[in-house]
Order: C-alpha cells, then sequence, then structure tokens
C-alpha cells in the first residue's frame, strides 16, 4: 500500500549546481541531489534540459540519457537504481591499484 495520499504530477524541472528541482502540481517544490542519479550528474545543462514529462506527470524521461524516473519514487528518497558498468569497472581498476 502507498502512503502517498495523492498521486504526485510533475509541472517542471529545473537544475542548479548539484540539485535536480522538481515542481510539483499540488504546489510543493522537491529537490533532489544530482548525486542520486549518475547519468544526469555527469550530463550537460543541456543534456539536462532536454527531458519529457510522461504519463501525465507522473514519470521524468531523458532519451539522449536513457533516464527515467519515477515521481514517487522520488517523494520516497529513492535513488538510481540501475548500475553503470562502466563505473564498475573503474572502480575495480582503482582497488586493484591501490593493492
Amino acid at each position: 500500500m502507498s502512503t502517498l495520499a495523492a498521486k504526485p504530477l510533475a509541472l517542471r524541472v529545473e537544475f542548479d549546481g548539484d540539485t535536480m528541482w522538481l515542481e510539483l502540481a499540488d504546489g510543493r517544490r522537491l529537490g533532489v541531489p544530482l548525486a542520486y542519479f549518475p547519468r544526469l550528474l555527469r550530463a550537460t545543462p543541456v543534456q539536462r534540459s532536454d527531458y519529457v514529462i510522461s504519463g501525465g506527470g507522473t514519470g521524468l524521461h531523458w532519451e539522449e540519457l536513457d533516464e527515467d524516473i519515477l515521481v514517487s519514487a522520488l517523494l520516497l528518497g529513492s535513488k538510481d537504481s540501475t548500475r553503470d558498468t562502466r563505473e564498475e569497472a573503474a572502480a575495480v581498476r582503482d582497488r586493484k591499484a591501490e593493492d
């Protein structure tokens, strides 16, 4: 069972240096650290601004970045659940170099 009283709907997304700001239809404004979403963190400002609000406001999609985020998941504090194999490989190399 969901603990959300109403289905949260996105109206707009904005970014500053390290935060994604989400404006919701009910008047709330949610700040989410870009560190939660590595693809957005690494993206250029132009790439970040090229998003689509999907599902009538329930989702956010960045085609070029292959990033999809559910608005309800942001409100629950969820982070990116995908793993970037390039980052994992780099981390493994770094650990081996330290040994």
